[in-house]
């Protein structure tokens, strides 16, 4: 009876507080079924709220302890007075300095810390994207590598290397000149003249001498590498392969750096040089803020970078080496060494003699598969000198050293004597070379003006020296004059004559 009053109590007092009465129908288990369902959605509700609430006051604690590891770190090891601070302060105002010359490629206006810290990461995403996709291929036409046998000759110089060299044209008995061709980067031996015809040779009675550079092709690495060391390279060269008389060097592009060279330091050996587009340091002081810009200008922004590198940071040069010289594939001639080319370069480079030519020369110069000696070419390049081209220049040199010479100068005429390379240097510089710019040759017309220069209208770098048979005669006519052929072979030397007089004495006594 308490139950059915309690029930009829909460229905009465429930209708009268709403305008249409509860039917007397709704039972209590509906209601508490009800009940339940909000509970449980109450219940849900709360627990999300407490999910939410959890991460946000983790992130909170994180946020708070990272807080707490910076303030750490700033008091204890970023403080001018930390050990890490002490350690590192040096070394890294070095390297700024010495990489604060890249913040000239910045527009004025960029704060320079955040825009390579843009271009770092832009960097990082860029390499990570190339080295993460298994589908990258390059457009360019790519050669496969091959490896041949041995086949130079070579010679053991005084310091125990072996130095190969290749021999062509008159035999060294019959040379009436005498070629000595120092090659260019990434070259060997094999280069000389790109396409050169015996009968040519045979013609002028030229004998053409080629050589591998320390540490291409099949020569032997030199530890301790210099310009000096070069010349004296080339000159027990010419000795071992019996050239006797004067001889010419005669180089193309960076192989003139070795040409220039032997024009220091052992200029008595030889007769003159012709130089086709010869490379000249792109750091040297001497040259005017005008020749510097239309000399850089030229280039495409990888091979600015190269030289730079080289310039700076010669070690890193062996990561881009490695990945560009001794893979089993190589790109084409301009893409291999980010060169601009002219328009009669870019018809060269297409024909297959070409190809042909440049892909055998360029196995032969990476055979041994060290990048050392490709780093020390880069470096000798752009490094200063041991020399300035200046010192070429024929002038006269007086002694006035000494108390009496200087009163002698002073009373009278002083001993005067030439001093510089007294013998001819010929240069060939086509005008729409953008490998080695014609900025480099009006320099050295500066600094030479005795220097015959040769300027090709609408020539390029290769055009005029590679498979050309009309310009090597035309070279050949400017060095050599009228053809003459080979020298004929002489029965009896002097020396020969002295020798078999020595012998006929005893002969003479016994009989």
């Amino acid at each position: 009876m308490a139950e059915v009053r309690g029930t009829t109590w909460w229905s009465e007092e429930l209708a009268s507080l709403m305008e249409n009465p509860i039917p007397e129908t709704v039972s209590t288990t509906s209601f508490q079924a009800r009940k339940s369902e909000e509970v449980v959605n109450e219940s849900e509700e709360t627990l999300k709220d407490h999910a939410v609430g959890f991460l946000m006051a983790w992130c909170e604690i994180l946020m708070e302890l990272g807080r707490g590891c910076r303030d750490i770190l700033q008091q204890n090891f970023l403080n001018e007075d930390s050990y890490v601070v002490t350690k590192l302060r040096g070394p890294c105002s070095k390297v700024s300095k010495r990489l604060r010359f890249l913040n000239d490629f910045l527009p004025e206006d960029r704060d320079p810390l955040h825009a390579w810290s843009i271009v770092l990461t832009v960097f990082l995403l860029a390499l990570a994207a190339i080295s993460v996709d298994p589908n990258h291929e390059t457009l360019a036409k790519e050669m496969k590598v091959r490896m041949h046998p041995p086949i130079a000759s070579r010679i053991l110089l005084p310091d125990g290397r072996y130095m190969a060299y290749h021999d062509q044209g008159v035999p060294a008995g019959r040379a009436r000149f005498s070629l000595v061709a120092p090659h260019s980067f990434l070259s060997s031996r094999l280069a000389g003249i790109p396409g050169v015809k015996a009968p040519l040779l045979e013609e002028y009675g030229v004998r053409l001498v080629t050589y591998d550079l320390p540490g291409f092709g099949e020569s032997d690495p030199h530890p301790n590498r210099n310009f000096n060391s070069s010349a004296m390279d080339m000159l027990h060269l010419v000795n071992a392969v019996n050239v006797t008389d004067k001889f010419w060097v005669l180089c193309h592009s960076s192989g003139c750096i070795h040409a220039w060279a032997s024009l220091r330091y052992i200029p008595e050996r030889i007769a003159g040089a012709a130089m086709l587009a010869p490379m000249v340091n792109p750091y040297e002081l001497h040259m005017t803020k005008d020749e510097m810009k239309r000399t850089w200008e030229k280039w495409l922004p990888r091979r600015k970078y190269m030289y730079s590198l080289a310039y700076r940071f010669p070690k890193l040069l062996s990561f881009f080496y490695r990945k560009s010289f001794l893979p089993e594939k190589h790109d084409r001639v301009d893409k291999l060494f980010s060169l601009s080319l002219g328009k009669k370069d870019e018809i060269l480079i297409e024909e297959p003699a070409f190809e042909e030519f440049w892909q055998r020369d360029l196995e032969e110069s990476i055979r041994q598969g060290n990048m050392q000696p490709f780093i020390e070419e880069a470096v000798l390049q752009v490094s200063k000198w041991d020399f300035d081209i200046e010192e070429l220049h024929v002038h006269k040199k007086c002694r006035t050293r000494g108390l009496l010479l200087w009163l002698k100068s002073m009373y009278g005429q002083a001993d005067c004597e030439l001093a510089g390379y007294l013998g001819r240097i010929h240069i060939w510089q086509g005008l729409d070379d953008r490998v080695v710019p014609p900025s480099m040759m009006e320099y050295i017309e500066r600094v030479l003006p005795e220097a015959i220069i040769h300027k090709l209208p609408n020539e390029g770098h290769f055009s005029y020296f590679f498979f050309c048979d009309e310009c090597h005669r035309q070279i050949f006519s400017t060095l050599f004059g009228t053809p003459q052929g080979p020298m004929e072979r002489r029965e009896q030397t002097a020396f020969e004559e002295n020798t078999a007089d020595a012998l006929q004495v005893p002969v003479s006594n016994k009989e």
